[in-house]
């Protein structure tokens, strides 16, 4: 299984008023890490959009374990826990400087044609970009409980 991992920053205006990251800049990260899939995989967002397809979200879920703070360098880590025939669902794990666990998350996301905004399938050499970076383990799969259902 490959993951995509990179490094962030953390900067004065991702500082919430009780002075740690606020929660939305999680969501902005998890953007860079599918973007840098797409990059990775052969399909940068500028050539999917141009082919008339446009990569869109529809649930997301983070649970905060550890604060992030101003300075720190955090690891992100993302990879795809299920990818069927027109969606995917990416995990993400964010990481501070000492290596503690600061959040994880997970995204459903798919691709839409954009002029019907209907669901667009995957064809097979598209989808055999992304099975490197399938794990599917049933520890990584989104439950009830993370989606907060009980």
């Amino acid at each position: 299984m490959q993951k995509v991992s990179f490094e962030l920053e953390v900067y004065s205006f991702h500082i919430d008023f009780i002075g740690h990251v606020n929660n939305t800049v999680y969501v902005q990260w998890m953007e860079i890490g599918r973007t840098k899939l797409l990059e990775e995989v052969g399909m940068p967002t500028h050539e999917i959009f141009e082919q008339g397809v446009a990569p869109v979200l529809v649930q997301t879920n983070i649970t905060y374990k550890s604060p992030l703070y101003l300075g720190d360098r955090v690891r992100a880590e993302m990879w795809i826990s299920e990818l069927r025939n027109a969606s995917a669902i990416m995990h993400f794990h964010f990481y501070n400087q000492q290596g503690i666990l600061a959040a994880t998350g997970w995204q459903k996301g798919l691709f839409v044609d954009r002029e019907t905004m209907r669901p667009r399938r995957l064809q097979s050499s598209e989808r055999a970009l992304f099975e490197p970076y399938v794990y599917s383990n049933i520890a990584a799969q989104p439950t009830p409980e993370m989606a907060g259902i009980s």
